[in-house]
């Protein structure tokens, strides 16, 4: 274990509140256009983790799987197990998502099945926040959104990118045939919001809780 001061950044006694907080999702729930070509849901309050170290170190891999039970993705890929994901950012970086409330522990465990290694681990959950879109119509949100290729021959499922979205940047992740999440930042968090509402008004928005 290392001597890094782990400490849980969440107190149990606040309730937090997620970057799109004051947009009120919750209060749209069932308002949107029935039959609607795109669903919009805030995965709010997960754990982000950043983790850094040598892929090629088999000690590294070894721990990494010891700790989370997943095999560390390769180039532009993630992996999941249930609501637990990592994802390839790097030749040296992966973005590990966990439930809500988790992340100290999985903290802990990472730290301690990794000891005496050169490695990183950070929590950036504060920093960032998860967008689920589903629906028939995403796909074409996405084609109006940024200018990476997003037809399924380039963008199978299973693959994630970090690109230009808008005028901002963020993690798009494929997810499901239908089903894609974009990891964005907290001070982007209302622009991204703006943005989908308005790019996807041809098609229909729904929200989910």
């Amino acid at each position: 274990m290392s001597n890094v001061n782990v400490y849980p950044q969440r107190p149990a006694d606040i309730a937090g509140q997620s970057p799109l907080h004051h947009a009120g999702l919750h209060e749209l729930v069932g308002k949107g256009r029935k039959n609607a070509g795109i669903t919009l849901r805030e995965k709010k309050l997960l754990g982000h983790l950043v983790i850094r170290g040598d892929a090629k170190d088999t000690a590294f891999c070894g721990g990494v799987h010891k700790a989370l039970g997943l095999e560390l993705p390769v180039a532009l890929t993630l992996v999941a197990d249930g609501d637990t994901s990592l994802q390839w950012l790097g030749p040296d970086e992966w973005l590990l998502i966990v439930p809500g409330g988790t992340e100290f522990e999985v903290e802990r465990r990472l730290r301690e099945a990794l000891a005496d290694q050169h490695i990183s681990v950070v929590n950036v959950s504060g920093g960032q926040t998860l967008l689920e879109l589903s629906g028939p119509k995403v796909r074409e949100l996405l084609m109006k959104s940024t200018s990476y290729d997003v037809h399924p021959s380039n963008f199978p499922v299973g693959k994630a990118v970090g690109s230009v979205f808008a005028k901002s940047q963020l993690v798009i992740r494929h997810t499901g045939e239908e089903t894609w999440e974009l990891v964005i930042r907290r001070s982007f968090a209302d622009y991204f919001w703006l943005w989908l509402q308005d790019a996807s008004a041809e098609y229909g928005l729904a929200v989910e809780a």
